[in-house]
């Protein structure tokens, strides 16, 4: 997928932007060490580990040791991620000399964990109790289905078979960024096509970061939803788990995830449970070591016809947001681009090289293998009806003539091409075109001129 600016990497650039204090409260936690430690670069892993057992402040020079020359860099590199986490605590000395320890938290909880190994943050229930549980298949179907009505709601609420139970207060939080308020309604941003590009994973990371952003307008601790979050993804994917082991908090929480696919909930006769989806187990994965990739569905034909594999309705109105859909059978969308369906597209702040890179990204099975997957005259089309919109760049300007003389008109050009806002000039007529944004002080440089 497509380098998206709006997303942080994951879980672990938000621990590490937490206070000391709280970043310490969450070290009382097993599973947040554990996922600290899966979370750090191999090197950042290895010293962590080393020092597992070092009771003593290890100096600088002494670790710089450890590494040959030509690894400098991603010693550097460990380093600062493990003094970000404060995984590495830094001393400094009475001759200034600067040594590392392992945070005590983290360090206890590490030696318990290899000592007396993983055990899961609360038992599954028993089968006789939870009756007949969804399959893998069955809670990968949900958990899209859960997905997909979530993400028509945030684009297009008139366009969702069923509402979430998100307040509108909170849907807007999500929406910030993604939406932009016109006349006609809500509109994609450049940002918001962006997040749809997205996989699975990155996007939800971006609810989730929101989310977690906005807990403390609703009375909750960052630090405490972040650690049952991340609690969350040591969780057997299929498993149920009894709600009651739950605090009051943390159940406000679960129904949220359940909107967004990331738990099931289910009622038996006496006991209500969760069941973690793939989405849940995902949460504290970093987003660059992910390679989930969407299964490939659009056809692009030479005629600019286009057909998308698909029975999703959000599948649908992605495509609608640059291409003129005509029907959508039970597993099939049918549409075409065109060219005012691309000036649409382009209108809206989506550019030719998304449209483009969306195509690719997305292409069905059978066309992914050739090369080109979308034929070269749709996607030269594409950005030559782009680059039509932008023969002609409008910029606010004021003309000057009727000038004193030829000395005032020369200096009055000098001056507007010393502060960049030269457009024209015409020496014969003695007439000049400048931006608009120094207008008040070619003014100014006119009246001094005169005098």
């Amino acid at each position: 997928m497509p380098q998206v600016k709006i997303i942080a990497k994951n879980f672990m650039d938000m621990v590490a932007a937490l206070p000391a204090m709280k970043l310490d409260k969450l070290y009382d936690n097993t599973f947040i060490c554990e996922a600290v430690l899966r979370s750090l670069p191999p090197l950042a892993k290895k010293y962590a580990l080393q020092m597992l057992y070092i009771d003593v402040p290890v100096p600088v020079k002494s670790m710089e040791e450890w590494v040959l020359p030509d690894g400098f860099s991603k010693h550097r590199v460990a380093i600062d991620r493990l003094i970000q986490l404060r995984v590495f605590i830094e001393n400094t000395d009475r001759k200034r000399e600067t040594s590392y320890l392992l945070h005590p938290k983290f360090k206890s909880n590490l030696q318990k964990y290899l000592v007396y190994g993983g055990v899961l943050p609360r038992e599954p229930m028993p089968s006789n109790i939870t009756v007949r549980l969804p399959t893998l298949e069955e809670l990968d179907a949900y958990a899209l289905e859960q997905w997909e009505c979530f993400l028509l709601q945030l684009i297009s609420s008139s366009h969702a078979e069923r509402l979430t139970n998100f307040s509108p207060s909170m849907m807007k939080v999500f929406q910030r960024g993604l939406l932009s308020q016109r006349e006609k309604g809500p509109r994609l941003t450049e940002s918001g096509f962006q997040f749809l590009l997205m996989d699975t994973n990155a996007q939800l990371w971006y609810i989730i970061r929101e989310y977690i952003s906005n807990s403390e307008d609703r009375g909750l601790d960052p630090a405490d939803l972040i650690s049952f979050l991340l609690e969350l993804s040591f969780h057997a994917t299929g498993e149920a788990y009894n709600i009651n082991t739950l605090t009051e908090i943390q159940r406000s929480i679960i129904k949220d995830l359940a909107d967004l696919g990331v738990v099931k909930l289910q009622q038996g006769r006496k006991e209500s449970w969760f069941i973690p989806t793939k989405l849940a187990t995902n949460l504290s994965v970093s987003l660059s070591d992910s390679s989930s990739r969407k299964q490939g569905l659009v056809v692009v034909e030479t005629n600019f016809r286009m057909y998308a594999y698909s029975s999703s309705k959000l599948h649908c109105e992605i495509l609608r947001l640059f291409s003129r859909v005509e029907y959508q059978l039970p597993n099939l969308i049918v549409g075409a681009i065109t060219k005012e369906s691309l000036y649409n597209a382009f209108e809206n702040g989506i550019t030719a090289e998304q449209i483009i890179s969306f195509l690719q990204q997305n292409a069905h099975p059978r066309v992914a293998e050739k090369i080109p997957s979308v034929p070269e005259n749709v996607t030269d089309q594409i950005r030559l009806w782009e680059t039509d919109l932008n023969r002609v760049e409008m910029i606010p300007s004021h003309l000057y003539d009727e000038f004193p003389s030829k000395g005032v008109f020369e200096a009055a050009c000098e001056f507007a091409r010393e502060n960049g806002g030269l457009l024209w000039e015409d020496p014969k007529k003695m007439r000049i075109v400048v931006k608009g944004e120094i207008h008040m002080q070619m003014r100014e440089f006119l009246r001094h001129q005169k005098q």
